[in-house]
């Protein structure tokens, strides 16, 4: 699965944006989902994923309740719904597939993820 990601940019804390993801490959329906972000000078962080049905969803304690992940597996896409914004989202986020087909584990590990899209920065501003 090729992956690349979309829809970063600049925002005032508070506001919102949506990052898409867009794959290639007719597998991507098997796949679980996930979003990882790393900020400047930190570490990849988890923040989010969602099981290949889109029926089950997984969030860091960072950003539940106002960051929701979801899929549209005919559109071969996974969004990443950002509210209520903080200076301390601003980082590049990466989307990414898990490296089984039809598995999902609450894993917040990016090494159990194997195929990356190249990230998209995303800057809230104070």
């Amino acid at each position: 699965v090729q992956l690349q990601a979309s829809g970063g940019g600049l925002v005032q804390a508070g506001g919102s944006l949506r990052l898409s993801c867009a794959a290639s490959g007719r597998t991507f329906s098997s796949y679980t989902m996930g979003w990882f972000r790393q900020a400047p000078g930190k570490d990849r962080e988890f923040v989010a994923s969602v099981s290949w049905t889109g029926g089950t969803t997984y969030y860091a304690d960072s950003v539940k309740g106002r960051f929701t992940i979801s899929r549209d597996n005919a559109k071969n896409t996974v969004y990443l719904q950002m509210n209520s914004l903080k200076p301390e989202d601003t980082a590049v986020y990466y989307c990414a597939a898990y490296s089984m087909q039809y598995y999902f584990e609450s894993s917040t590990r990016g090494t159990d993820f194997s195929s990356w899209g190249q990230g998209t920065l995303v800057t809230v501003s104070s």
